[in-house]
């Protein structure tokens, strides 16, 4: 009878020790669930719906070719030209080569030098130098979905326009993204010619008073933006004779509007 008995409780301690094991392990798989619930709602709240578009370029369901988290794709100037007049000037690509990129255009509508301490940060050089072009002008050929974005003024890595664009995988910065037009690095240009990177000489200096070094180059040095600012520095003097006259323009024109 003891033997019995010391059996039954035995078998009844296990029973016990199985079902409120089992009730611990439910309750902690539904508050796992609960809190992964939480934490989802609480990272998509942050993120915001401009924060869709993700900073290695992987903008949702890939199958969602048409939908608005891929629809930068089919944008200039990430839309792939396919169009046989598409005349191929240049050829570029970032370091390791996972993004590439042709040029139509021969000249770009400007390039210039910009000392911005941004600039300075983000290249992790002296100066920045800048090619504006179209967004029509560009065909990336390879890895335009491989691509980063950061926008500096809120510090986020979202597609927000004005953002910074560069290689995910090796961080080369591609270009400067604008509302309207892109600013390119003519580094990553394979030039095939000392002529073909003559199309690309600078024209100016901007934000020269925050530079970490003089270049005595005899090119116009701007305060800030170009044609915005002041004329400083070694600036030759037929520059700053035309900025007068721009400036006395702009004067006369003001006060015949007031009128």
């Amino acid at each position: 009878m003891a033997s019995r008995l010391s059996t039954f409780s035995c078998q009844t301690h296990k029973l016990v020790h199985h079902s409120t094991t089992a009730r611990t392990f439910s309750r902690a798989s539904r508050s796992f669930a609960r809190l992964n619930q939480i934490q989802f709602h609480t990272s998509t709240a942050e993120m915001g719906e401009t924060s869709t578009y993700r900073a290695n370029g992987d903008n949702g369901d890939p199958g969602d070719t048409e939908g608005e988290l891929n629809a930068w794709k089919h944008r200039p100037p990430y839309r792939v030209h396919e169009s046989p007049d598409f005349h191929v000037r240049y050829e570029a690509s970032c370091h390791c080569g996972k993004v590439k990129y042709q040029l139509s255009r021969e000249k770009p509508l400007d390039s210039k030098y910009c000392h911005c301490h941004t600039c300075q940060k983000l290249h992790g050089a002296p100066f920045q130098w800048a090619a504006i072009f179209h967004k029509d002008d560009i065909n990336f050929t390879h890895g335009h979905h491989d691509l980063g974005w950061y926008e500096s003024s809120e510090k986020t890595t979202v597609h927000k326009l004005p953002c910074k664009v560069s290689c995910a995988y090796c961080r080369t910065p591609i270009m400067d993204e604008g509302r309207n037009m892109i600013l390119l690095f003519p580094t990553l240009i394979d030039f095939k010619s000392e002529e073909d990177r003559k199309n690309f000489e600078p024209t100016c200096h901007m934000f020269y008073p925050r530079r970490v070094l003089d270049i005595n180059d005899g090119k116009p040095k701007w305060s800030g933006i170009s044609n915005e600012s002041e004329l400083i520095a070694d600036t030759p003097e037929e520059h700053k004779k035309r900025k007068r006259e721009d400036d006395e323009k702009k004067e006369k024109e003001k006060e015949k509007g007031g009128e």
